[in-house]
């Protein structure tokens, strides 16, 4: 089973407003395991950022002017993540950037529903703990994934730790690593750092009951007398 991890970052909040899509950030798992592989860009909106969402995620209008624009990358990116499950927390906000973005190119692209599923870890935490927060940051506090790097929101980086949230609520057994951290939020370049998730990882031991604990296993499933299968 093939899933994309995806974040974005964005000028503001409504899409129906002409804000756009700044930063993608995608992260593949292969059968529940990160393989390494990821999708990241920047994107050039041809419009302002509203300062709230700088602050947000520290991407600047200047920092954007030679990035590409979202029409010049469409077509890597939706090779990326067609056939996969696409697992984003609160889905219908990305989803919905995503799917004006293509309604803007003069190619018919379609919707993102036409090349992925998905998987809306907001809905799937608030089903798992009713009544309490559930956004990424108590998420990694409750599931105790060490996310004290997290300074500014950044794709990429989002995307990396909302893997390791989705793999503990799932029941995975992960051994997920954090890079070193640079000590600056921005790289000589003047890109956001990002710190990225190692995908080595040990197998997981599997151990088998031997003869006598199968044997004592047995003797304790006969001795049930009200057992629901008997």
């Amino acid at each position: 089973m093939r899933q994309i991890v995806l974040d974005t970052e964005t000028t503001g909040l409504e899409p129906s407003e002409g804000h756009k899509i700044i930063e993608i950030g995608c992260v593949e798992i292969v059968n529940r395991k990160l393989t390494g592989n990821h999708y990241h860009q920047y994107l050039k909106p041809n419009r302002e950022i509203d300062e709230g969402a700088i602050e947000v995620h520290g991407i600047t209008n200047e920092f954007l002017q030679d990035k590409p624009l979202f029409s010049e990358v469409v077509d890597d990116f939706l090779a990326f993540v067609d056939g996969a499950e696409l697992i984003i927390h609160n889905a219908p906000f990305d989803i919905g950037f995503l799917d004006h973005e293509l309604g803007l190119l003069n190619a018919k692209k379609g919707v993102m529903s036409d090349y992925c599923s998905v998987l809306d870890t907001l809905t799937l935490a608030r089903q798992m703990h009713p009544g309490q927060r559930n956004s990424l940051d108590a998420l990694c506090k409750r599931y105790d994934i060490n996310n004290e790097h997290r300074e500014l929101h950044g794709a990429l980086l989002d995307s990396e730790i909302l893997a390791d949230v989705y793999l503990r609520m799932t029941g995975g057994q992960t051994s997920l690593t954090l890079g070193r951290r640079n000590s600056s939020n921005q790289n000589s370049t003047g890109e956001v750092a990002i710190r990225r998730i190692s995908s080595q990882r040990e197998p997981l031991r599997v151990i088998k009951a031997n003869e006598e604990e199968l044997k004592a296993h047995q003797q304790k499933v006969e001795s049930l007398t009200d057992a629901i299968w008997k």
